[in-house]
């Protein structure tokens, strides 16, 4: 019997593109944008590789040359200019999603990120009590809710919930639905831990949580990265009350729940290639340690292979060249 060898199909670029199991193409990437209020050019965010907060001109703009590379989904960030600790003004994001959806039509699924943590004066992502110690989380779906609805009115195809508060999903399903809204999507943040992976994130969102009130970190309501069963319940519950989509975020320090919770849950997963991620894989290229292309596509691989179908990242707009190369 002859000796087995696994090499022979390693051995050149073709036999090895033949045999791969999983491959990341530019239809699975959803890009993020971030559009700020009363900014009069755009901004780069510290940390990534050509990610800016936008006008809303320039986001029309950014979003024309992302479409030429073939990005057609979009994750939509708004910064509104005016923070409130309870009386919320969604209309600017609105407004940019009704722009984007009048200038690309269905050229462009545009999902809109459903949190209140960048127009709280605190940055938290719901309403704190008086003590501001807590999270109120009825006062919070409700305001998440209103902004959801307001949201898919403007024209979103998806609402995206991060906030982790309980029972927002099925606020925001039976809403939508008494609405009319009932082909919106719901794309819910069902694991996101609390992580050291947000950095750039919170300059771009201007969301990070304010260090003069009791209340200093998101511990309180996001996932502890050592409870994996935590993440299960909150999937499992977002899946009841309607969820259409599911997400893990981060990513590469979770792909163990991304598998687990993609084998356990039928339906489409996706990850959140985080902006800390993201600036790690920019650090390294810097100092020529690391390829940002190999780097990125084996990151898009790993989690292909752990079960997501889809996957948020800042380099979606990058992604043809390099898969191409």
């Amino acid at each position: 019997m002859a000796e087995l060898s696994l090499r022979r199909t390693r051995q050149d670029t073709a036999i090895r593109e033949l045999t791969r199991q999983v491959r990341p193409t530019v239809g699975q990437l959803i890009q993020p944008h971030f559009v700020v209020q009363n900014i009069s050019a755009r901004e780069a965010v510290p940390g990534l590789n050509a990610v800016y907060r936008e006008t809303p001109d320039s986001l029309l703009e950014q979003i024309e040359a992302d479409l030429e590379q073939g990005v057609s989904k979009i994750l939509l960030f708004g910064v509104p200019a005016e923070k409130s600790d309870t009386d919320f003004d969604h209309q600017f994001t609105a407004d940019q999603i009704a722009a984007v959806r009048q200038r690309f039509g269905e050229q462009i699924w545009l999902a809109a990120d459903v949190c209140l943590c960048s127009a709280t004066l605190h940055g938290h992502c719901g309403i704190l009590n008086d003590s501001a110690d807590q999270v109120m989380n009825a006062a919070s779906v409700e305001a998440l809710t209103e902004a959801a609805r307001l949201y898919a009115s403007a024209g979103a195809n998806c609402v995206a919930p991060s906030d982790m508060m309980d029972g927002r999903v099925a606020a925001i399903r039976q809403t939508l639905e008494q609405a009319g809204l009932d082909r919106t999507l719901i794309m819910s943040y069902a694991a996101k831990f609390h992580s050291s992976f947000y950095g750039p994130f919170r300059l771009a969102a201007e969301s990070a949580p304010g260090k003069d009130i009791p209340l200093s970190d998101r511990a309180s309501y996001q996932i502890d990265p050592a409870r994996p069963n935590d993440a299960l319940l909150s999937a499992l519950r977002d899946d009841r009350e309607g969820a259409d989509i599911l997400m893990v975020k981060p990513g590469l320090p979770y792909l163990d729940v991304l598998a687990e919770l993609s084998a356990r849950i039928p339906k489409p997963w996706a990850v959140y290639q985080t902006s800390g991620e993201s600036a790690a894989i920019e650090l390294m290229a810097r100092e020529a340690l690391i390829s940002r292309e190999s780097a990125n596509l084996e990151t898009w691989t790993a989690f292909l292979r752990a079960g997501a179908s889809m996957i948020i990242t800042y380099d979606a707009r990058h992604a043809r060249t390099w898969l191409e190369t």
